[in-house]
């Protein structure tokens, strides 16, 4: 039997004008967009550093920093492809994800499927061992304010 381990993981953006949104790897319709040197998907980058976390191998920031300029404006989701080949060296593949975003606006219940069918495509797995939920905040708060998104995500990975 081979092993099984356990990371969680979290991130914040600010909501700026002028930027596209992207979550979970789908670009959503929205006045406002996540500021960040990438694309600054929340739910991709909270998955990263749970991936990462779970293989004892540091966080997103240490492996995509925020000072290369290679990864200035990329797509997360080769962020997110190449944390599964890193993690992949230490003879792990993800089991699955639990994740949750937290956001008043847009509601994200309609794109959830493409979500889960978007993040599981990136990461080689069945959709259905890819859960992402989305709760508001109660309009308290920097998300009930609308200042920000945040993500956590749980992961499990095998050898």
């Amino acid at each position: 039997m081979g092993k099984i381990r356990v990371g969680f993981g979290f991130d914040v953006h600010r909501l700026v004008e002028g930027r596209e949104l992207w979550l979970g790897g789908i670009r959503l319709e929205h006045s406002m967009g996540l500021l960040g040197h990438s694309d600054a998907d929340v739910l991709i980058h909270a998955i990263c550093d749970a991936l990462l976390g779970a293989a004892n191998m540091r966080d997103i920031g240490y492996h995509f920093p925020d000072t290369g300029e290679e990864f200035h404006n990329i797509d997360s989701k080769i962020l997110l492809r190449k944390t599964v080949e890193l993690i992949g060296t230490k003879g792990y593949r993800v089991g699955n994800v639990d994740a949750t975003v937290c956001t008043e606006r847009p509601k994200l219940k309609p794109h959830i499927p493409a979500m889960q069918a978007c993040l599981a495509d990136v990461m080689g797995i069945d959709a259905d061992d890819v859960s992402v939920k989305a709760t508001t905040t109660e309009k308290l708060g920097f998300t009930g304010r609308e200042e920000g998104i945040s993500a956590y995500a749980t992961v499990l990975i095998e050898s």
